[in-house]
């Protein structure tokens, strides 16, 4: 098979139509009125974290509560290793942007004084099942804006220091893609499938995180020498057993305490942090006063019908789980365990080195959203936030910058690319290579087979395992274009892979339990607070530690 060439050009290219990419793409259009382009792997209809819905707006600064208050529970709940710049101004636009989605017809429950209806002390409850069409739609009706479905950008174009543009190739047609523009956001979400899913095998997509979501954006930066930011702060999920359903509607909207098989309330002894909660289920289960659970057993009949509602309309798998038990949660605890690790810069700190402007490091390449670092409890809207305070620096930096692109360069790639197509010495198959990576990552990088946890010894196991896959990537073939995204997608998981190996070795302490779980070092350590970042030269991973920024203070590249 062989590929055609098509060269585009846009003023502003938005690698990913998800969350963060719609809403960046919205602001810039009616900040500038220039062109933009979005590409989009899937089609943004129903593409990215939002595609299924959610039943509530996570980071919501409600009343009596301030965007500080909103900061200091983030920096809290990293135990301190956080931008301090980038949460407050992340948090200065959570309700700015809800109010936009209101507006744009996102239906948030009020009560009978047209409030909107809490709940905890950060979130506010929607009927959200469409909040991502609200969002494609609007989109859709900005002239300015062209969406691209069904390509599947992988490289960046940098020429000293700068953006220039990107490749990208057709999912469904043998195009490859060169594209130039005069800035770029992206937007790609953050990492699934790094490691051995709860549920192996032909039921490895049924997971946490959206399973199409491989880190592209993380591997892409790497690759081009962008400085990376705190992949050791992994995040677990603690979810609802088998169903992988979220436990946050549980303990939040009815107040379900952790408990273990003995009936004992646990999750004080360990900590109520994100990271906390998982570790102390771990231990439990570990020390034999397992299963654990979150205790609904006595709660009301209309919160029972609540609970089952709300997860009709967001994990459906949970609801139909009670009702063909015949045990809905008013008489049933609901037994909890961790995902598998994932690199989420929404919900931890890790991604791109980037500065209040949420520009990285390679000029006029911009990171929001799950791919953005040293922000994290982002959420839905923490997410549109960054997507507009990028997009307003990308107005300012691109001016009338002029891009030409070396079509010689692409031709060269497209040779690359048609090498897999025209492979025919086939020793492993992609999945083969895939299921290889997540065992590696499960057994010796701190997966669920671990417990979590890792030494310096099987780090250094890892990562020789890691490069070995990487050779074995190059004789890859692919059969069509959708295999082709496939192969793709695999070497970004292996570069991935070998950054965070990097990051968990550098983090010489246990900052975060279960998250980062360093038996050679299992204690916290002030002389590590501190950012672990890195940066690829010359073919060799180089770790930077950087001190904290402090709060009211500001870093800028």
């Amino acid at each position: 098979m062989k590929l055609q060439i098509k060269a585009l050009s846009t003023d502003f290219l938005i690698i990913g139509g998800g969350t963060a990419g719609c809403y960046a793409a919205l602001t810039f259009a009616e900040v500038s009125g220039r062109e933009v382009l979005i590409a989009e792997k899937a089609n943004i209809k129903r593409s990215g974290c939002l595609a299924a819905g959610v039943n509530a707006i996570n980071a919501y600064i409600v009343p009596g509560k301030t965007p500080k208050d909103y900061v200091d529970y983030a920096r809290k709940d990293a135990e301190g290793i956080v931008r301090d710049d980038l949460l407050r101004t992340m948090a200065e636009g959570l309700n700015r942007t809800v109010a936009k989605l209101e507006r744009l017809g996102l239906t948030i429950l009020k009560d009978e004084q047209g409030q909107y209806v809490t709940r905890g002390s950060r979130n506010i409850k929607i009927n959200g099942e469409n909040i991502k069409p609200i969002l494609a739609g609007a989109v859709a009706d900005q002239p300015q804006i062209t969406v691209l479905n069904r390509i599947n950008v992988f490289e960046y174009i940098v020429k000293d220091g700068r953006i220039q543009g990107a490749y990208a190739i057709g999912v469904d047609e043998p195009v490859l893609y060169v594209i130039s523009a005069k800035a770029i956001l992206c937007a790609t979400g953050g990492a699934a499938g790094l490691y051995k899913p709860n549920h192996p095998g032909f039921s490895r997509h049924k997971m946490w995180y959206p399973p199409f979501n491989t880190g592209a954006g993380y591997a892409m930066g790497i690759r081009a020498g962008a400085e990376m930011t705190t992949f050791e702060m992994r995040f677990i999920a603690l979810r609802c057993k088998d169903t992988i359903a979220p436990t946050g509607t549980l303990a939040q909207g009815v107040g379900a305490k952790q408990i273990n098989g003995l009936g004992e309330v646990y999750e004080q002894k360990y900590g109520i942090t994100t990271s906390q909660r998982v570790h102390g289920t771990v231990m439990e289960n570990l020390e034999g006063r397992g299963p654990c659970y979150l205790r609904t057993v006595g709660i009301t009949k209309e919160q029972d019908e609540d609970l089952q509602k709300a997860y009709l309309n967001m994990a459906p798998s949970q609801t139909l789980k009670w009702l063909e038990r015949g045990q809905t949660p008013r008489v049933q605890n609901v037994e909890i365990e961790g995902t598998e690790p994932y690199i989420v810069g929404g919900h931890t700190a890790s991604g791109y080195w980037v500065d209040v402007n949420r520009e990285t490091t390679i000029r006029g390449l911009f990171a929001a959203g799950d791919v953005a670092g040293g922000c994290p409890q982002k959420y839905v809207t923490g997410a549109f936030a960054e997507g507009e305070i990028a997009a307003k620096a990308a107005v300012r930096y691109m001016n009338d910058k002029t891009v030409m692109l070396n079509m010689s360069e692409a031709e060269e790639k497209k040779r690359w690319l048609e090498g897999f197509l025209d492979s025919s010495e086939v020793q492993h198959s992609t999945d083969e290579l895939e299921e290889t990576m997540q065992a590696v990552m499960d057994k010796d990088a701190g997966g669920i087979g671990s417990h979590y946890r890792f030494s310096e010894e099987s780090l250094s196991i890892a990562d020789d395992k890691i490069r070995k896959l990487e050779r074995q990537s190059d004789f890859l073939f692919a059969s069509g274009m959708q295999e082709l995204v496939y192969i793709l997608e695999l070497r970004e998981r292996l570069t991935l892979c070998r950054s965070v190996i990097a990051h968990l070795a550098a983090r010489k302490e246990t900052r975060w339990h279960s998250f980062a779980e360093h038996i050679d070092y299992q204690e916290s350590s002030a002389e590590w607070e501190l950012y672990v970042n890195s940066r690829l030269e010359n073919g060799k991973l180089n770790m930077i530690f950087r001190p904290l920024v402090q709060e009211g203070e500001k870093y800028e590249h």
